[in-house]
């Protein structure tokens, strides 16, 4: 492993990075401003909670159209102009007089942190690596959690010096100041794949699809099945988090206290699965990705003394850690590279829009009398159906490359 990072620094850290400065369009760190933003504007938590979702689902329609850029232009050039505008947007986050401008800062945070940030991440990675792709990309994908873990802190720090407004004053300003010159920089140098990689690539050499072709593809909804489901479940549970305390009576801070439990499993796993996707190949895997949430969804919808929620924490941070690396590199496996970009706008979109339905939805039901725990057995069971379905998907995608069990 270490000889492979030493080798290509300089592309790991640029996903690494693009990754992490993702940050700022994520729930977590806008919800850092939640309380500033409702009073700002005079809005109810239910309000905050609504524009929220629209802005998140406008963000989740427009990234397709955006997002095929990656097609037709280099990564570099993409974050150069993608990178801007989240500066921007937290300018104007911070400062907007009216609530439209509020509205617009929250769709671009949302359309180009959560979602082009990630998507050049991915894309880039999943096209410069072929032999090692898993590996480059459990490599990659933590940069999510670097941004968790280390972000709120510095930002409640600078906050309680200059302000909440300072503070994301000073979040677009690292974005301009730091973050693009240092990624631009490190993705000037196009990386030149290894004689082994390049007879990999033609061995693997198929079909390539169009974005057009895999809409009408029935694998690709399969696929889909399985992969919404742990964004939907993950963000379902932090939206709601406060309802899930009061119905058991957990202590707050034992409940936070779960969160680096599945941070640190997250990444874990997510380098062993690096490791079996370049072993076995992502479709290998398919069928038992889904195993520990649907577990953890079974725990934490029966187990109600407190270790239930860090037992679930645990096993989400398994399956997100497969899922984040395993649906980084199956794309390109099964539809090629040509239109990668445009099929992983539509991935990227599916997941951003999962994540603004889970709280909306889930939220309803609790205001109709149906409790997280009792809405948790139905998670498990989504869980189970897709397994289905991805073991139907993984059985069809061998079937179209000659391949057998």
């Amino acid at each position: 492993m270490l000889p492979f990072v030493r080798h290509n620094a300089r592309w790991l850290a640029a996903g690494f990075l693009l990754s992490m400065f993702s940050s700022f369009g994520q729930t977590f760190f806008i919800g850092l401003s939640g309380a500033e933003f409702q009073a700002r504007f005079d809005l109810s938590g239910g309000e905050f909670g609504l524009i929220y979702m629209v802005a998140t689902l406008a963000s989740a329609a427009t990234l397709p159209w955006i997002g095929k850029v990656m097609d037709v232009m280099r990564g570099r050039t993409v974050a150069a102009m993608v990178m801007p505008g989240l500066a921007a947007a937290c300018l104007l986050a911070a400062w907007s007089p009216h609530i439209i401008g509020f509205v617009l800062a929250l769709y671009l945070l949302r359309l180009l942190g959560q979602g082009m940030m990630t998507h050049i991440a991915q894309t880039e990675t999943a096209r410069a690596f072929v032999a090692n792709r898993g590996r480059a990309m459990s490599l990659v994908v933590p940069g999510h959690q670097a941004g968790e873990a280390i972000l709120p802190a510095l930002f409640v720090l600078v906050a309680a010096a200059v302000g909440w407004q300072g503070a994301w004053t000073a979040a677009g300003t690292l974005i301009l100041v730091i973050g693009m010159p240092v990624i631009i920089g490190l993705l000037a140098k196009p990386r030149v794949p290894q004689q082994a990689e390049i007879n990999l690539a033609n061995a693997q050499a198929g079909r390539n699809w169009t974005r057009a072709e895999v809409i009408r593809d029935p694998v690709f909804y399969l696929l889909l099945l399985g992969l919404l489901a742990p964004p939907f479940i993950g963000t379902t549970i932090f939206f709601h988090q406060g309802h899930l305390i009061d119905v058991r009576g957990y202590d707050q801070l034992a409940f936070a206290g779960a969160f680096p439990v599945m941070a640190m499993t997250t990444v874990g796993f997510g380098l062993v699965c690096g490791y079996l996707v370049d072993r076995f190949g992502s479709v290998r895997l398919l069928p038992f990705f889904l195993v520990p949430i649907c577990i953890a969804s079974l725990a934490a919808a029966s187990i109600t003394v407190l270790w239930g929620i860090y037992l679930f924490m645990f096993l989400f941070g398994v399956s997100y850690g497969l899922t984040s690396n395993m649906f980084g590199v199956i794309w390109p496996e099964v539809y090629g590279t040509a239109h990668l970009g445009s099929i992983r706008a539509l991935v990227v979109s599916g997941m951003v829009l999962a994540t603004a339905v889970g709280p909306g939805l889930t939220g309803a039901l609790i205001d109709r009398g149906i409790t997280l725990p009792q809405q948790l057995w139905w998670m498990a069971l989504w869980c189970v159906v897709a397994t289905g379905a991805l073991v139907l998907a993984a059985r069809m995608i061998r079937s179209r490359v000659g391949r057998s069990d």
